[in-house]
This record gives structure tokens, sequence and C-alpha cells, in this order.
């Protein structure tokens, strides 16, 4: 099966099972660069023109095009922004389509984008139109974008229940939580590590955004570990270890974070720390 479909199915398909996995790759040579290679934008359905502009290309102001990256870059971190907001287990948010953008320069203040674009949750497939205005400040020191999204129909799908049920099972649990490789080398995973895997696309989404700009596109590649840590003032917590993939520059960005999750306080990340750059020719080995 192309592994695209694969991606596609891991994320659209949730199974209960144990609670403690361990997850290891069938190592090959550059199966990274591989899986990159072929993975689509997570939670695109058209095609980026990647080809058309360099990655340094002053931006345009006015009317964009809404294939080419400034209208992509500022659309992908409205998906990255409504994640850190509303993202759960079981309430995964991607980008769709970016059906219109337009830019202008604010003063010497930063660039400001007005988007029409449609979001999909992908648990339910479901995709509803979203407004957003993404803002990009300048200075010598980068700050995070700012992000403004109106997407009603979108936040009203419910996972609470779902949500709830992982929360409880977890949160007694004896037997922690520890895997690796979310996906693995051919885009498979284990069913009861796939609500995990959403988490972390969700904790690496406060990654993304804090870290995008007008010459990024941010990509979840894989978790490349998970370790569930004893519960703490009710909630759970968790170490992660994400590859992110730059559609831009194409490197891989190795990030560990520390975080906690409930229903009811959502993610909370507590540390972030980006770790020496990945020299991902293989699927890195933990053991």
């Amino acid at each position: 099966m192309d592994l695209v479909i694969m991606f596609v199915l891991a994320l659209l398909t949730v199974v209960s099972g144990s609670p403690t996995v361990t997850i290891r790759p069938e190592a090959q040579p550059n199966a990274t660069q591989q899986m990159l290679k072929k993975a689509v934008i997570f939670g695109q359905q058209q095609t980026v023109a990647v080809g058309t502009e360099a990655p340094g290309d002053v931006m345009a102001t006015g009317e964009l095009n809404p294939s080419h990256y400034p209208a992509q870059r500022a659309a992908k971190v409205v998906q990255h922004y409504l994640n850190t907001r509303y993202g759960s287990p079981y309430r995964v948010f991607g980008l769709h389509k970016v059906h219109s953008g337009h830019a202008e320069d604010v003063a010497e203040s930063g660039r400001k984008y007005l988007l029409k674009i449609s979001v999909q949750e992908f648990l339910r497939e479901t995709v509803k139109n979203c407004t957003a205005e993404v803002f990009f400040p300048k200075g010598e020191k980068q700050a995070s974008p700012e992000v403004r999204a109106s997407c009603d129909e979108l936040l009203q799908i419910d996972s609470k229940a779902q949500d709830e049920a992982l929360y409880q099972r977890y949160k007694m649990n004896q037997s922690l939580v520890s895997a690796e490789y979310l996906p693995d080398s051919h885009g498979n995973m284990d069913p009861d590590m796939k609500p995990f895997w959403h988490l972390g696309i969700v904790a690496a989404s406060f990654v993304m955004l804090s870290e995008s700009n007008e010459k990024t596109l941010y990509n979840t590649a894989q978790v490349a570990q998970v370790t569930q840590l004893e519960t703490e003032n009710d909630q759970l917590k968790f170490n992660y270890d994400i590859l992110l993939h730059d559609m831009v520059s194409q490197e891989i960005m190795h990030w560990k974070v520390l975080f906690t999750w409930s229903p009811s306080e959502g993610v909370k990340v507590l540390q972030k720390e980006q770790l020496p750059r990945c020299h991902c020719g293989r699927l890195p080995n933990k053991n």
C-alpha cells in the first residue's frame, strides 16, 4: 500500500487496546528521507507549488496565489494555532485548502495575512470553512505569529467522551505508556498508540506555532519517542521526542517537549527544547 494512504489511514482510525506498547522500527537505509519524500503535508489535500519560488523570495503583497508558499505558510500557522487551542487525542486539525489570501505590510511592525481556508478534523473527515488573520512581527528576535481565527462550525465537533475515556484509562495506569516511532518508517503504528500520535501532533503544534515565520512551513514528521510520567495534579504527564519537517528547507528538526494533558485543561507545555540536528539517514535508534 502506498505510504501516503498509510498515513491517511493512521490518522483516520482510532482503536482501543492494551495500555503499554513499545514499537520498534524495521530499520531501512534512508528510511526517513524516503518517508518524507512521499508524505503529504499533514491535513492538506492540494499540492503546494514548492518549486515555483525560492525559499528566500521577497514576500508578495496584495492578492496571493493560494497554492504558493506565502499563502500556505500563513495558513499552516492557523492549523498550529487551532491545535494548540482546541486539539486533543481525538480532535486533530489540519489545513485542507487555501481558498484565498491577501498580504499587506503593517507600518514597520510586520506583515498581516487575511485568509479564507478550509480546515479538516481528521478523525471524522469533517471539513469546514474558516477565516483567519495571521500577523508576523518584525524584529531582531523572532516573535511568534499572532493569529485570529473564526471556525465556529469546526469547533462544534465534540470529542469529550472519547477524551475522557482515554484519560480515565491512563490516569491510574500502573504500567506507564512507552512507545517509539509513531508512525514507523513504513507509516504503520499500533492502533493503541494512535491517540498518542495525535497528542504528539497537538504538542508539536506549540513548537511549530512559536517557531513559524514567513520562511517556514512546518509539519510533524514523526514522534520518535513517547514516555508517560507519573500523573501530577490530575494531569497526565508526558515526555515526547518529536521530529519536525520544514517543507521549505527540507530540514528535520528534533525537539523534546514536556507537557501535561487532561480533557478539562487540554495540553499545557511545561518545557520545550530543540536538540542537536537530526542526521536522519535512518530512523534514530533509542536503545
